[in-house]
């Protein structure tokens, strides 16, 4: 009886240790891949930036059926003017005005979703987007201004004060959802790895594991090409060597 019960008990605990370890590679598959909704973030990022408006109006509709609500895409949209420019960002809004008034048309009532909250009457701005670019960068400390920012002032304000307080203090989408957007509109656009490097370690440190940066790999590849994906997978592995 005692050798039955045993030989029970030792089932019974392969069994428990079976179904944790399930458990437990559930969590990290996870943790190891981007959700749903980040996952539609990116084509929307990359398809407004480099201006592929007919793959943009499949990826703004898969974004709405993935729970993306129409301002946190507004918001996405507009951002794309700091790394594109202005004609970008405009068709891109232009593109979802069409896409909303067919969804509408068809009887589709997506949620507007919240807006964003106002800023603080008393923010300084240059001083907030030098902590949220320093953060960004990994940097406990704002350091002192060097290179383009000695040479060039006033692009140096224009990236403290309006992109990284007027936009990022924008409470529709997190810091890690703006550099989602930032690596993938930069992925979709020739000639700017540097900046590229920097927000893929921008990324990590707003708590996207290498992972899920090589998990952003795979979602370019399928969705925008192998082209940019093999040259962001390029300065990805740049940043991963220097971050270990």
């Amino acid at each position: 009886m005692d050798k039955k019960r045993t030989t029970f008990l030792t089932i019974l605990i392969a069994l428990m240790f079976s179904f944790t370890t399930i458990s437990e590679a559930k969590n990290m598959e996870k943790i190891q891949a981007l959700n749903a909704r980040q996952q539609t973030i990116v084509p929307i990022a990359a398809f407004t930036a480099n201006g592929d408006l007919a793959k943009l109006k499949t990826a703004l509709n898969e974004g709405l059926d993935s729970g993306l609500t129409v301002n946190e895409i507004k918001e996405i949209l507009v951002q794309i003017y700091a790394y594109a420019g202005f004609p970008r960002s405009l068709n891109g809004i232009h593109t979802f005005m069409a896409v909303l008034d067919v969804r509408q048309a068809n009887g589709i009532k997506d949620k507007m979703g919240k807006d964003a909250s106002p800023a603080p009457a008393d923010l300084n701005r240059d001083e907030y987007g030098a902590k949220v670019r320093a953060k960004l960068a990994g940097q406990k400390e704002i350091p002192p201004p060097g290179g383009y920012q000695v040479f060039t002032p006033v692009i140096d304000i224009f990236l403290k004060e309006h992109l990284f307080a007027d936009i990022f203090v924008r409470d529709i989408l997190n810091h890690q959802e703006r550099e989602l957007v930032t690596i993938a509109a930069l992925a979709a656009m020739p000639g700017t790895e540097g900046q590229l490097f920097f927000h893929f370690g921008a990324a990590m440190n707003t708590g996207f594991s290498k992972a899920q940066m090589k998990d952003f790999i795979s979602v370019l590849d399928v969705k925008l090409g192998k082209k940019e994906a093999e040259n962001a997978r390029g300065v990805l592995n740049g940043v991963l060597d220097g971050r270990k």
